[in-house]
């Protein structure tokens, strides 16, 4: 008999709702139901075990899905010339961008490099600027190392078309991570159209104004906070370009977001495609044709334990899995010893190469929006939007994002956010691995680099970034 003739009129039975069901039933002995399966996110969104496919997915890939995303390095040591020797070996060994955290950024977690232009020019001596992905984490005075850039890379002739930059200018993340900025909320309202048209001048393409959540979320943020607060800021910057009397359809190539992303895969999958269908709605509400932003993506500084700190090799990789498969343009994995100190060498070669493996042994980048379709994730994307525009209307409701935070609006519900989730941690019902599940007898030598390392400033600041096995390493004491 041929093979073509053993299969004819041979069909797998549909698997309706009703046989998984009745299969679940049978596995756990009875008693069960769909609804026991039920889990609930931060925010109080149901994620349904089992979802009709949707027929109707809308496309969220990546901003150019016709290339790999991009492999961010952080640049971060406190000493210039050791920074840039990181730096050149990452360039050398497959990462394609760099983030350069300056001291006193909201997400620099006490070292950073010095805030001078001399320490810029050391960290970027023998780069190539125009191969190089180029961000900047900075500090309250965003302005002037956005200058000292613009300055380098006059003196070295950098060709303005071949360039690749993000200047994360966000005042409001800058505000609620450190406490401060460079100057009053109306005085730097007014400030701002002027350096925005000072930039255009110069003519430096890349994203200028960025709307940055991870210090929300590092904070104890839920997702749809994050991500309401994310949008407020961008609608905040598009105010800042209709007082510049510039036209916001020349706005959004200048305009990009950052988030953060950690261990729960559909969740943070979900997130970046939440946000970039918020982000269309707002252009949409501006009477402005909807394009595809820039998106950054950073593992989670508040996931990583500083017991058994190899678990979070485990938890950053499938974080960047998720920031890969969820469309987000560039990608930063946290190297897995960060909570023990500055990251040495072999720490920053397992977070560079697990972008490496993802993209070029799996093949993630193929593939544009590998979840549309999927009922789960498009129905998580979907609520996401729902909770992340509430939020984003209280914020509006409240004046905007600088004054909610001057107020206290967005911290409280942070605050409250955080709290929730500790209690779950207190009460065993959620679990952290290695910290409280599995701790081992006994902890393993964690290699730093030795660098006068800063705390992290908490007077007078708005947010404290905390990590998360700190926190539960207070509440629970012998027990974690």
């Amino acid at each position: 008999m041929s093979r073509q003739n053993a299969f004819d009129g041979f069909e797998f039975p549909v698997a309706t709702r009703e046989k998984w069901l009745a299969l679940l039933e049978g596995a756990k002995g009875g008693g069960q139901t769909a609804a026991d399966l039920v889990s609930h996110t931060d925010d109080g969104i149901a994620i349904e075990p089992l979802m009709p496919r949707d027929t109707d997915a809308q496309l969220l890939p990546r901003r150019r899905p016709d290339l790999p995303w991009v492999v961010v390095q952080r640049v971060d040591d406190p000493d210039p010339a050791r920074a840039n020797a990181q730096a050149r070996e990452d360039l050398d060994q497959g990462a394609t961008g760099l983030a350069l955290v300056f001291e006193g950024a909201p997400n620099a977690f006490g070292y950073g490099l010095p805030a001078t232009p001399e320490a810029l020019e050391t960290v970027l001596d023998g780069i190539q600027l125009n191969r190089t992905h180029l961000r900047l984490d900075v500090n309250p005075a965003s302005r002037a190392m956005a200058d000292w850039l613009v300055a380098l890379l006059g003196r070295r002739g950098a060709d303005p078309s071949k360039l690749s930059l993000s200047f994360g200018i966000d005042p409001a993340a800058i505000f609620a991570g450190t406490g401060r900025l460079a100057m009053s909320i109306e005085a730097l309202q007014a400030s701002m159209p002027q350096s925005l048209a000072h930039f255009f001048a110069v003519g430096i393409p890349g994203v200028l104004l960025e709307a940055d959540g991870r210090v929300y979320h590092n904070a104890g943020a839920t997702e749809a906070q994050e991500l309401g607060a994310m949008v407020a800021a961008a609608v905040a910057h598009l105010r800042l370009f209709e007082d510049a009397r510039q036209a916001l359809v020349h706005a959004p190539p200048h305009l990009g977001f950052a988030l953060s992303v950690d261990q729960d895969q559909f969740l943070s999958m979900a997130k970046i495609r939440a946000l970039r269908k918020l982000w269309a709605r707002v252009l949409e509400a501006c009477s402005v044709e909807p394009s595809l932003t820039t998106i950054h993506a950073e593992t989670s500084y508040r996931m990583m334990t500083i017991g058994d700190p190899e678990t979070n090799i485990l938890r950053s990789t499938i974080a960047g899995f998720a920031a890969a498969v969820g469309g987000a343009d560039t990608i930063s994995v946290m190297p897995h010893t960060i909570a023990h100190g500055l990251p040495e060498g072999s720490a920053r070669r397992i977070a560079r190469n697990a972008q490496l493996l993802m993209a070029g042994e799996s093949h993630l980048d193929f593939v544009a929006d590998p979840a549309s379709g999927s009922g789960s994730v498009e129905a998580l994307t979907d609520s996401l939007c729902a909770a992340a525009w509430k939020e984003f209307q209280a914020i509006e409701t409240e004046g905007g994002i600088l004054r909610s935070l001057a107020d206290g609006h967005i911290q409280r519900r942070v605050r409250e956010a955080g709290e929730a989730r500790a209690k779950l941690y207190r009460s065993g019902e959620r679990q952290i691995v290695g910290t409280t599940l599995y701790p081992p007898a006994a902890e393993r030598p964690v290699k730093t680099l030795k660098a006068g390392q800063r705390p992290v400033t908490t007077e007078g600041a708005v947010f404290c970034e905390r990590l998360v096995a700190q926190r539960i390493d207070e509440a629970l004491g012998d027990a974690a």
